[in-house]
């Protein structure tokens, strides 16, 4: 499914967001039950769960997708563990283009049962919003560019769930600077709570220095991508946005080029919309590598590790 948030979802409260309330309220009732009704499962494997609580765009995948990585140097044997849908093809081919062992499944749980027999450690990506499997650790990724929206819950704000779920959450990580009024809020809410900071740092800024750039993001929040851009002196003379795990077709992409060769442009996408066209072998696209760096990653690692 190709999902575009939203403009209200990050202004203040305003009127759509007041009708839609009544829905709000069915989604929280439910999200009540299910906690309250399910009994979790417990799995052999230590489970570490990296989700969200802000709908899309904040950082998970790249977050699995490191410590798995720092896990595997540790000589632990992580596995990440993915729900499959048919429309997340991209994440799941940049997971594997990283080198991380992925294992998919119309079921978490049976995705999970199957890395039980040859990891000894699972990831979840996603699923925190998932009560039938116990996490032994869950962390929730924040953005500091939307953080938590209008601070309601779908579909009148971007939150799949209401904040007081950081009740049952024992890490946060913010992609972004520091924010001390944000942390302040969710240590309200639980002082238990470790926080780390992340930020992403391009690596191939020299493919694209002097050059009139072509943005195109089919991600959660492509304003974050078109601002790493930005930051980094570059010059953006177009942006296109589409709906995250957008589906390219082969004629939609021709037409871009063409358009940046008219122009003189050169198309920077993010990794992961790379890797839903590289198999049209067209010129003039390129896609801005960058590597996620967390601040404490020893610090977090390590204890990931000790279960």
């Amino acid at each position: 499914m190709n999902f575009k948030k939203p403009n209200y979802w990050d202004r203040q409260i305003g009127l759509i967001s007041i009708v839609l309330l009544p829905i709000t309220l069915i989604v929280l009732i439910v999200n009540f039950l299910k906690k309250k009704l399910i009994k979790p499962e417990k799995f052999n494997i230590p489970i570490i769960c990296v989700g969200n609580i802000y709908i899309g765009g904040t950082g998970k995948t790249p977050t699995s997708m490191l410590l798995a990585n720092k896990l595997s140097k540790l000589e632990r044997k992580p596995a990440i563990i993915r729900k499959y849908y048919k429309s997340h093809l991209d994440e799941y081919n940049l997971i594997k283009n990283n080198a991380e062992i992925l294992i998919t499944n119309k079921s978490r749980i049976e995705a999970l049962k199957k890395a039980e027999t040859n990891f000894d450690i699972a990831i979840l990506d996603d699923g925190l919003q998932d009560y039938k499997i116990k996490k032994d650790i869950s962390i929730v990724c924040f953005n500091h560019g939307q953080l938590i929206g209008n601070g309601l819950v779908l579909p009148s704000g971007p939150l799949r769930e209401n904040l007081s779920a950081l009740k049952d959450t024992d890490i946060i990580i913010i992609n972004g600077p520091r924010n001390k009024n944000f942390e302040n809020k969710i240590l309200n809410i639980n002082k238990k709570l470790e926080i780390f900071y992340s930020l992403y740092k391009p690596i191939n800024l020299d493919q694209f220095e002097n050059k009139k750039l072509f943005a195109i993001a089919g991600i959660g929040n492509p304003e974050n991508f078109f601002e790493l851009i930005e930051q980094n002196n570059l010059k953006i003379e177009k942006k296109l946005t589409f709906p995250d795990h957008y589906k390219f077709s082969k004629p939609e992409i021709q037409e871009i080029v063409e358009e940046a060769k008219i122009n003189n442009y050169q198309i920077i996408m993010t990794e992961k919309d790379y890797f839903k066209i590289n198999h049209y072998n067209l010129d003039k696209i390129n896609y801005l590598k960058v590597a996620l760096e967390i601040d404490g990653i020893d610090k977090l690692v390590n204890r990931i590790n000790k279960i």
